[in-house]
């Protein structure tokens, strides 16, 4: 079956952040959003077609997460990632940012540290300084485009005191997908230090032509017994909207407290059509997905060459997973404001500033290109003509 990428939505009027609060966040009305990491694309047909027929049965009471909404899962794990899964392992929290804080409330306390990779998705550090824990920043290094974990600083920056590491999986906002030998250096770290891995794999999914994802339980028994994997189909399915993730914990006493702690909260109940959306997804989703990455690399390409043919002064990060492109603007010699000032109010563009993921972000941006190309085009002629502007 065919899909169209192409075909414009209009998401005005919907209570949408990323386009209704444009105007709010960027101060002026006149803004091609590409900031807010969701797509604007419509969900599949599959996943409506149901959404559909709940609905004519017009009763939406208390309900429960069936066999077919874990089997969907266990099923989407092994197919796309090669990795068996147990029913028992899966628990649901209603976002992958709110496991994040469920697993810091439970297994760590105030003053115990915990690791991140900057430049990161800003509340992966927020969540560790938000509940009074000490944040250990382990700065990715920037290798002519392609960023990489700076291992051995990783493996210093551990101290009596630190009991968690919160690793980004595919990556954002840098792009990368971590290779097996990177994952089991960092996961033989962890291990020999007793350092809980907390694994935020939201992004898995979004695979770039030619990547694999390798989830960091997969890498042997001991390490999957001190992970939490997080994913979910909100990214891939663009179903955020839902607030359904699926979190995976092998270790059962491990898993036994975060459950303890998301049913004391009383969180754990969920949202019917986000248990229909994710079944859908995971057992009907593999054509549309596969399509939608082909689209997503069409679009990366785009940019890539449409930047180094007409605004060789912006450079992106090579890209092997999301569909946010993390591009280099430090050639351009601008302050955070002055940023600001280019993009927003000479070219009417939207996008997350670099400095906002957290040290080694600065002189960069986020671009989210989940969109359709004639609105990429837009942006891009927008930029190329306020880039030109500059200095005149």
């Amino acid at each position: 079956m065919g899909w169209n990428f192409d075909e414009p939505v209009s998401r005005k009027g919907t209570s949408c952040l990323k386009y209704d609060l444009a105007a709010e966040v960027f101060g002026k009305e006149d803004i091609i959003p590409l900031w807010v990491a969701d797509m604007d694309f419509k969900t599949p047909d599959f996943i409506l077609d149901k959404f559909r027929e709940r609905i004519e049965h017009g009763v939406f009471g208390y309900t429960y997460r069936d066999d077919e909404y874990y089997q969907s899962i266990i099923d989407w794990m092994e197919r796309r990632h090669q990795w068996k899964i147990k029913k028992e392992w899966i628990l649901f929290t209603p976002g992958v940012v709110s496991a994040l804080n469920f697993a810091i409330l439970t297994f760590t306390g105030p003053g115990d540290s915990i690791i991140v990779q900057t430049p990161v998705y800003p509340p992966v550090f927020s969540s560790v300084s938000a509940h009074n824990r000490n944040l250990i920043i382990n700065q990715l290094t920037n290798d002519n485009g392609r960023w990489k974990m700076d291992i051995d600083s990783f493996e210093a920056s551990i101290t009596g005191n630190t009991k968690m590491f919160i690793l980004t999986s595919p990556h954002n906002p840098v792009g990368r997908v971590w290779s097996k030998e990177e994952l089991g250096r960092i996961a033989d770290i962890c291990l020999k230090n007793n350092i809980l891995i907390l694994s935020d794999d939201i992004h898995c999914d979004l695979l770039l032509p030619g990547n694999r994802h390798t989830p960091i339980a997969t890498l042997g028994d001991e390490i999957a017994d001190l992970s939490i994997t997080c994913t979910a189909p909100s990214k891939t399915f663009n179903v955020a909207g839902l607030s359904t993730s699926a979190i995976i914990i092998p270790n059962g006493e491990i898993r036994k407290k975060f459950k303890d702690m998301a049913k004391n909260l009383h969180v754990s109940n969920g949202n019917l059509f986000g248990s229909i959306a994710l079944t859908e997804a995971f057992t009907n989703g593999d054509e549309w997905l596969d399509a939608l990455m082909d689209y997503i690399a069409d679009n990366m390409k785009f940019v890539s060459d449409f930047l180094a043919d007409r605004i060789p002064e912006i450079v992106p990060s090579s890209l092997e997973a999301t569909f946010l492109m993390w591009l280099d603007c430090r050639s351009l010699n601008l302050s955070d404001e002055g940023l600001k000032t280019l993009f927003v109010d000479k070219a009417g563009v939207g996008m997350n500033m670099g400095s906002n993921f957290g040290r080694g972000g600065e002189g960069f941006m986020r671009m989210n290109i989940g969109t359709q190309r004639a609105v990429i085009e837009k942006a891009l002629t927008r930029i190329e003509k306020a880039v030109a502007s500059l200095g005149k």
